[in-house]
């Protein structure tokens, strides 16, 4: 441990025991890690207690409301967010103690992530590099309501972007991936549909052709061979489904 660090390690959780105990073991370097949990009715919380973190819960309401609770909670000047099903790995970890410990002027740095697919290190398909802004000076810092999944946060200063990666065991199952992306489909046409977006006949075709095209050949899809082409098929089917939700918005809305 750094005693100079002023970082508090933030996870939000809801029933994560299977992967909390990985992530936290990971954090073991850091000053003050702070699970933030969602009335888990697992292990979570006496997992995340007995490793030695604090545990605060609140009633999830939506990931940007979740987050800007668990930045008032804390004091440090720096947070790291990470999610139970993340590791930070030790090339990461001296990355993220040689910046924050330097008085840098950025507030807040990208990661970028090794996602993890069906078991497998997904390099292509528009899963890598998969920034995120995770690590941020705490004052200054507040997502955006308005966007309740993928959220933002905005800083009060600029922003970097570190080297090495966090690891992301992303979509162990098939079945977990098509019900996330279920969910995204649904989130993503109502934006559509409040931005005054209708499905035009061509999109059921045009839309997935280009989202294949951009995953499999644009994003080099093919390096990941027979992952890759499942992966670009499964995000073209959803930009399929993402206007036909989009037409069931506007036909229920007539």
């Amino acid at each position: 441990m750094t005693p100079q660090l002023s970082l508090t390690a933030i996870v939000l959780t809801y029933n994560e025991e299977k992967h909390l105990p990985g992530c936290l073991a990971s954090l073991g370097w850091v000053p003050h890690v702070l699970v933030f949990d969602s009335f888990s009715t697992d292990q979570t919380c006496q997992i995340a207690r007995q490793s030695g973190a604090s545990v605060l819960q609140k009633r999830f309401e939506n990931y940007a409301a979740q987050r800007n609770a668990a930045l008032k909670a804390v004091d440090s000047e720096w947070v790291l967010f990470i999610d139970a099903d993340e590791r930070v790995l030790p090339a990461l970890q001296a990355e993220i103690l040689s910046r924050v410990t330097n008085n840098p002027q950025e507030h807040g740095f990208w990661i970028p992530r090794h996602n993890y697919i069906f078991g497998k290190l997904t390099r292509h398909s528009g899963w890598y590099p998969d920034y995120q802004l995770r690590l941020m000076r705490r004052v200054g810092a507040e997502y955006d309501s308005n966007r309740q999944v993928h959220e933002l946060v905005q800083l009060a200063g600029e922003t970097a972007y570190l080297q090495n990666p966090l690891e992301h065991i992303n979509y162990e199952r098939l079945a977990e991936f098509l019900k996330k992306q279920r969910d995204y489909t649904r989130y993503d046409a109502q934006i559509l549909f409040n931005e005054g977006k209708r499905t035009q006949p061509q999109n059921y075709l045009l839309q997935p052709l280009r989202q294949f095209i951009w995953r499999f050949w644009t994003l080099n899809g093919w390096r990941d061979g027979w992952h890759g082409l499942r992966l670009s098929a499964l995000m073209a089917y959803f930009q399929f489904v993402l206007y036909r939700e989009l037409a069931r918005l506007a036909s229920q809305h007539k």
